[in-house]
């Protein structure tokens, strides 16, 4: 189990990276110092003011109608600064740093050179006991904090940005949400990407039963996790994988009528609370994986209880718990299953009826532009990977449309796929035991089949996906000349694999042969 210092620096790791690229200040010598400075959030500057640095309100912070607490330190009754949230104090130390002339020299350094800023830091006074600068390298080199730096700076490198305020304005969705006091379990631009709603399904391990869903599932892909208001309680943590949700845990939250609300994340890569932290709107307090014996991919399961004052408890859909969140917190994000609005059968009339269903076509573009998805297809340069994108999504639109699927099951078929990164070929090749194309980790596309009696798997070369992808692309061709065209290319790249393996079958029988006449 992880250490207080670590699970400090993994709860407020993306605090200290961000002022990183805005001020140039080490992740790594931010956290520390917050380690330190607060007591691993501990302390009580910390937990009544959400002041992790120790800094003090000057005249000028009171006389801008800063807010203040009154705590003995040096002296008694000092005046520290007061913050609306832990981002903020983060920020403010950040400008205290780079606003103080004394620490003027650290800011020569490079953003990774922790020894020369804790050095700096420590000799320009920050604090008045001995030994600071080694305090915080000890803690830094303790804990791996410098990989936080080195995230930040092959980030920056990767993506050719500049260090700096103007580069890097402060992410304004955690701000809106301490502000408002409201955030979606996730954070995205434009829409959550729900593969299995509330309700009765299928059971994914077990085709044959029917179960009850009693949550959403949200497509992620390493993806932070967030408290959904503020004052939230964290009541239960599960760090145990091996269990049918996985790593999990469960935050509440008080209503004013004496019932509560209980929001549970499940199948966590990593949690980033203890059960009696309390919590604010937007903070992460996971990150998504793929943990329990009950999963079949990544994803968040995210459920809501509702404990009424009587003490009964129900499961309630997910949705309309977002759906309050949304309306409270002016949350614009839609949660999209099968390209239709969850939050719609709970929102108001007025706005249920200004909601339009997407079409099939109209739904995969959206999965395919949106980096919301958390699908993860696209944004590569490889042109070969390109063109087995291109023809991913062609034949996907072309698959789904055989078999005279109605528009709801068309777009439950582009859901699947995107999620699985794998199209059912079947309706293309009736014939066959089992076919489909697969998208591997590497980008590129792998074609599968099974005739009953052979079984091929090959990766298709640059010249199949391109001829594939102008003839899906062809408009002077009609839908059934593709699907011909389509299914001839198909069939002579599982004929030739198959042949490939039935000659190679018979030389090794016939040197086997050999090898007995030898002896």
């Amino acid at each position: 189990m992880a250490g207080k210092n670590q699970q400090y620096a993994a709860q407020y790791a993306e605090y200290a990276m961000e002022q990183m690229r805005r001020y140039g200040i080490p992740a790594s010598v931010t956290l520390a110092q917050g380690i330190l400075e607060s007591a691993n959030g501990q302390s009580r500057l910390a937990q009544n003011e959400n002041n992790h640095f120790g800094i003090k309100a000057t005249p000028a912070w009171i006389a801008e109608g800063g807010r203040f607490g009154v705590y003995t330190d040096d002296k008694p009754n000092e005046k520290f600064c007061s913050y609306d949230s832990v981002g903020d104090s983060y920020e403010h130390h950040s400008r205290f740093l780079k606003e103080n002339s004394r620490y003027a020299r650290c800011f020569t350094l490079a953003p990774d050179d922790y020894k020369g800023w804790t050095q700096g830091i420590a000799q320009a006074g920050y604090a008045s006991g001995g030994k600071y600068a080694g305090n915080l390298q000890r803690i830094i080199e303790q804990n791996g904090l410098q990989k936080y730096d080195r995230q930040v700076m092959q980030e920056m490198a990767a993506q050719g940005r500049k260090f700096g305020v103007e580069d890097n304005p402060l992410r304004t969705s955690g701000h809106i949400a301490q502000e408002a006091g409201y955030s979606f379990p996730v954070e995205r631009d434009e829409f959550l990407f729900v593969t299995s709603p509330f309700g009765m399904r299928q059971d994914p391990t077990d085709g044959t039963k029917q179960q009850m869903h009693k949550g959403i599932d949200i497509r992620c892909n390493g993806d932070a996790v967030l408290a959904t208001e503020n004052g939230g309680k964290v009541v239960a943590v599960n760090l145990n994988k091996n269990t049918p949700g996985g790593k999990s845990l469960t935050v509440e939250y008080a209503r004013t009528d004496g019932s509560k609300v209980q929001c549970t994340y499940m199948h966590l890569g990593e949690v980033s609370v203890k059960a009696g932290d309390t919590v604010r709107a937007g903070q992460r307090i996971g990150i998504s994986g793929n943990t329990g014996t009950q999963t079949t991919g990544e994803h968040l399961h995210f459920g809501v209880t509702n404990l009424y004052a009587d003490g009964t408890r129900r499961e309630i859909d997910p949705a309309a718990y977002l759906t309050e969140i949304a309306q409270k917190g002016n949350i614009k994000q839609q949660v999209l299953h099968n390209g239709n609005d969850l939050l719609a059968r709970y929102k108001g009339a007025e706005e249920n009826a200004a909601d339009k269903r997407l079409s099939p076509d109209a739904w995969m573009k959206k999965l395919l532009s949106s980096e919301d998805s958390g699908v993860g297809l696209s944004g590569c340069n490889d042109p070969v990977v390109e063109m087995a994108m291109t023809a991913f999504t062609s034949l996907m639109l072309l698959a789904v449309q055989i078999d005279s699927k109605n528009e709801e099951e068309q777009k439950a078929a582009i859901s699947a796929a995107m999620d699985n990164r794998k199209i059912d070929l079947k309706p293309l090749l009736p014939g066959m035991k089992a076919c489909d194309l697969v998208i591997g980790d590497n980008g590129k596309a792998t074609l599968r089949a099974d005739n009953g009696s052979v079984q091929v798997a090959r990766e298709l070369t640059a010249a199949e996906l391109s001829r594939l992808s102008a003839t899906l692309n062809n408009d002077t061709l009609s839908e059934e000349a593709k699907r011909t065209r389509v299914t001839g290319m198909l069939n002579t790249v599982i004929l030739s694999e198959a042949a490939s393996q039935n000659f190679e079958q018979g030389m090794s029988r016939q040197q086997g042969q050999t090898e007995n006449l030898k002896r």
